[in-house]
């Protein structure tokens, strides 16, 4: 009976790292669909991130089924409760990709980047999916230390918004309304991205520990 109990926990840490799989695959592909303007690529990220939002009411249901069935206890409880929170902010982050992909919809078939920002993207793009990586492999590996290395990641993405942002405000910047609104919107939806894969990390390292991160590098729980 305890076997097929630790069985089903590690079936739910497995679950977690599949989405974190696709939630990796729906940022790059909706990276690409913004700094191609590639419709079809953009369509796709928004019809799939409805399974991101599948697997995210099936794991919660599940993780609550054994919260009442199985009254879990110090490490399995830690796991289960983390593994709720985890879920959340996974399928946060694919609704994310999909935003982003919807921006690039919305401005087909023109991009929607303005030539200025394409670099300052295209560094945000590959920040967004090097820090899902990490996340992924951390919760994979119950690797605590590759966890840590996630707020050093987030903190190139953060510097990346605060110049897009000083780029805009700039005497003579030459970006229409339409654009600086955009460039905004999508260095938000880059963000947010990574601090959703820091707060998975978060989890990660509490799960192993039984501690929680604290300090102005770490986001709230």
């Amino acid at each position: 009976m305890r076997t097929s109990y630790h069985e089903e926990l590690n079936s739910v840490l497995d679950r977690l790292v599949h989405m974190a799989q696709l939630a990796e695959t729906a940022v790059s592909e909706a990276s690409v669909a913004l700094l191609t303007a590639d419709l079809g690529r953009a369509e796709a990220v928004i019809t799939d991130d409805a399974e991101l939002d599948r697997i995210h009411e099936e794991m919660e249901y599940k993780c609550l089924s054994i919260l009442a069935l199985q009254a879990p206890v110090a490490g399995e409880l830690r796991t289960i409760v983390s593994a709720i929170r985890v879920v959340f902010e996974l399928a946060r982050m694919g609704d994310l990709a999909a935003h982003i992909a919807k921006i690039a919809r919305l401005r087909y078939p023109a991009h929607a980047v303005p030539a200025q920002f394409e670099a300052s993207f295209k560094e945000m793009a590959e920040i967004a999916i090097e820090i899902i990586d990490v996340a992924r492999v951390s919760l994979q590996d119950r690797d605590a230390h590759g966890a840590h290395r996630l707020v050093d990641i987030d903190a190139r993405m953060d510097t990346l918004r605060r110049e897009q942002f000083e780029s805009i405000l700039a005497d003579g910047a030459d970006v229409t309304i339409e654009g600086a609104v955009d460039v905004a919107l999508l260095g938000r939806y880059f963000e947010r991205f990574a601090d959703h894969a820091v707060a998975v990390g978060r989890r990660v390292i509490y799960i192993i520990t039984g501690e929680v991160p604290e300090g102005e590098d770490w986001p709230n729980a």
